[in-house]
């Protein structure tokens, strides 16, 4: 699979993204990181290579396009656009403008063109949100792949604050979760610190408590080591990346041993468990040999006193 380089500017990350899906949001940040520096014209992609760029499982191409549309469809609903200081001015606008779909030609193809006010979105950038295609799509939670998104705008400072608010409505989490924090502990937080740590070294994940009622949280801290700044994104073979996670994930103190085995599961592609069922396997080994061996101890030493001479 391809692996490219997303970048764009950091306006981007303020639009969150309304329900789209894990596959959706790999199909439009692959459209992304070919659509950079390509100015008005229309780029093609053909279906293998849109396939290949997301990290796309399915087979069928009737499939295909119908996730094409409905990511299409959700793009359509992203709002950018500015407003003057009084209030008295503002615009917005999309960020594509035509997302032409071709099943039918020999080759089928998708062809889009980004809208001239969305250009600086893409083109010419100042300032910069930049990371690693793949590291991003394989990703398996929406919750996760919109912190990645979110921290990488500051992965050379190490450190990322959200207030309650932001952070509810940057990763479109349910407003039912607002007042039920256990459900925010484990369908948010725990997916995000088990997916992100290996990626965010030393990542440690805090709630900030207000004044007055059973202390309420008011916002999430998050904090790494700093990247540098001519860290490389792309040119990294798979070997090292894994080992680089898996040294993220080892030397994690935040991590229980349960979260530390669902990590490796989830960056060696295993299904969940897996880890833990052959670490318990190996320690209850280790056990049993030991037993074998304090058996075999306390025997030779009854047969060394049936050997000693009477006195």
């Amino acid at each position: 699979m391809s692996n490219e380089l997303v970048k764009y500017d950091p306006e981007l990350n303020t639009v969150p993204l309304r329900r789209f899906t894990p596959i959706e949001m790999n199909l439009f940040f692959s459209i992304v990181s070919r659509m950079r520096d390509q100015g008005g014209k229309t780029v093609r992609f053909t279906f293998d290579q849109l396939k290949d760029l997301s990290a796309y499982k399915p087979t069928a191409n009737n499939r295909f396009i119908d996730d094409i549309q409905s990511t299409y469809q959700k793009i359509l609903n992203l709002r950018f656009g500015s407003r003057s200081k009084d209030g008295l001015d503002r615009e917005m606008f999309v960020m594509f403008t035509q997302f032409e779909i071709r099943g039918s030609a020999e080759t089928p193809y998708v062809d889009i063109q980004i809208y001239p006010k969305a250009l600086k979105l893409l083109n010419n950038l100042e300032s910069w949100v930049r990371y690693a295609l793949t590291e991003f799509r394989d990703l398996k939670s929406s919750y996760a792949k919109t912190m990645f998104r979110l921290l990488k705008q500051f992965r050379t400072t190490g450190y990322a604050y959200f207030s309650k608010k932001d952070f509810f409505e940057l990763l479109d989490i349910p407003q039912s979760y607002l007042n039920k924090p256990a459900n925010v502990e484990s369908r948010v937080l725990r997916p995000i610190k088990e997916e992100l740590t290996p990626l965010f070294r030393g990542l440690t994940i805090r709630k900030k408590y207000g004044k007055g009622r059973g202390k309420p949280v008011i916002g999430y801290t998050f904090a790494w080591k700093p990247e540098r700044k001519d860290a490389e994104d792309v040119r990294v073979s798979e070997q090292q990346r894994l080992k680089d996670q898996l040294f993220n994930i080892e030397h994690n103190v935040e991590l229980t041993e349960s979260e530390k085995w669902r990590a490796i599961d989830k960056v060696k592609g295993l299904s969940l468990g897996t880890t833990e069922k052959q670490v318990l396997a190996e320690r209850q080994a280790e056990h049993d040999n030991e037993i074998r061996e304090q058996a075999k101890q306390e025997l030779l030493a009854e047969l060394r006193k049936g050997f000693e001479p009477n006195v």
